[in-house]
């Protein structure tokens, strides 16, 4: 190559789409949100598979062990039920728990005498005397496993003694609090993504005619969300379960998602008014093509980054509406975790032991998960303005 030889580099384009990850990945803030999303995602994916406790509704209460410190240790002897119940399949148990075939009852020690356990119940620190249980070994295990006295207190204590920890402790039930933290993260997430489904479905089909159309539906529409955005979200909340006769879980989402769709067909309709005005859309007017294609082809995908952004805000505000019904008991119903629901019965006991750990504990993960969304939107919307220059690219 002649010494005075240039090399020409040609200039390496990207899609917008690039552009838009490379700013995402260079925020901080965003992304350390989008973890904390993701870890809460994958704990309402998980579902009963992570709970210590399994059952339905994480509700396998023991009324001796209430309200407990976080770290509490007990012996548990596990008792087989009389009634079986049925055996579930690994799906069902995955969404919806399953029943223990054993009852659990706190003990502070147990021997064997001959053919019966004897247990001394967990008397709770009171110092009261409470009258020994005794269990045939017949009931606690097959006849065929009575052996020596040595192999039978080792299989006893393999199959039905548990030395159970309560990691964050125990509510008012004696229910364990980090499995109902846990659950409560689907709860939370489900509401609020079956909120936001519902709210971007509707916000983007009123928001597109509004704006497209223009002239009396603009106005009619831009009317009844008027009226909507004038009341309270609870008041609609309320107004919606009294309609539907229920408070349970599904009504809850409904509910929330149909107080939401406001803010998304203001932005749709905001976004097209913009758009429609663009040299590109009238060339496809004056080319003949037809309004509906001119709308998903050309419209629609210019409106991505918006619509991303305002369903993240909206997944966060969805969230804090459901805490507060709930803590009004309005929203998700007992014995179903909410986090709303926990710092109300949390409140419910303030001035007892525990109490400030019960109603901090819910909170926290409410602040946590609402935070991370938010972080997560601004980080969405400083992604999607082309204005923001990325170094490096």
């Amino acid at each position: 190559m002649a010494p005075n030889t240039q090399v020409i580099q040609t200039p390496v384009y990207h899609s917008p789409g690039y552009y838009i990850r490379q700013r995402l990945l260079q925020n901080g803030p965003a992304m350390l949100g989008l973890t904390l999303v993701l870890i809460a995602f994958f704990i309402a994916f998980s579902g009963y598979l992570l709970l210590p406790d399994a059952t339905p509704n994480a509700n396998d209460g023991i009324v001796a062990l209430q309200k407990k410190p976080a770290g509490f240790t007990v012996k548990i002897l596990r008792v087989p039920k009389a009634d079986k119940p049925e055996e579930t399949s690994f799906v069902e148990k995955w969404l919806f728990g399953a029943p223990t075939a054993y009852e659990s009852i706190p003990i502070d020690n147990y021997k064997i005498e001959r053919d019966f356990l004897v247990a001394e119940p967990y008397r709770s620190g009171a110092g009261l005397d409470t009258a020994e249980m005794r269990f045939p070994l017949q009931k606690l295990l097959p006849a065929s496993t009575v052996l020596e006295n040595k192999d039978l207190v080792q299989q006893i204590e393999e199959s039905n003694i548990e030395n159970r920890t309560y990691w964050l402790g125990t509510d008012k039930a004696g229910r364990d609090v980090l499995s109902r933290l846990l659950l409560g993260t689907r709860i939370s997430l489900g509401i609020g993504f079956l909120a936001v489904l519902i709210s971007v479905t509707i916000g983007l089909l009123a928001g597109a005619l509004a704006g497209y159309a223009g002239g009396w539906v603009d106005k009619a529409i831009m009317f009844v969300m008027t009226v909507v955005w004038s009341v309270p979200g609870i008041m609609l909340v309320i107004a919606i379960s009294l309609a539907l006769g229920s408070k349970s879980v599904w009504v809850s989402f409904v509910a929330v998602g149909l107080t939401m769709w406001v803010d998304v067909a203001r932005v749709v309709r905001g976004q097209v008014l913009s758009l429609k005005e663009k040299t590109y859309i009238e060339a496809a007017k004056v080319a003949g093509l037809p309004e509906i294609r001119i709308i998903l082809k050309h419209l629609l995908p210019n409106l991505l980054g918006p619509l991303i952004v305002t369903a993240t805000a909206n997944f966060a505000s969805a969230i804090l509406m459901e805490a507060g019904l709930s803590f009004l008991g309005l929203g998700v119903q007992p014995p179903a975790p909410s986090w709303g629901m926990m710092v109300n019965e949390g409140f419910q006991l303030i001035g007892s032991r525990n109490s400030l750990f019960l109603v901090i504990l819910p909170s926290l993960c409410i602040s946590l998960l609402v935070l991370a969304f938010n972080l997560l939107g601004n980080g969405l919307r400083d992604a999607y303005d082309p204005k923001i220059i990325v170094t490096n690219a």
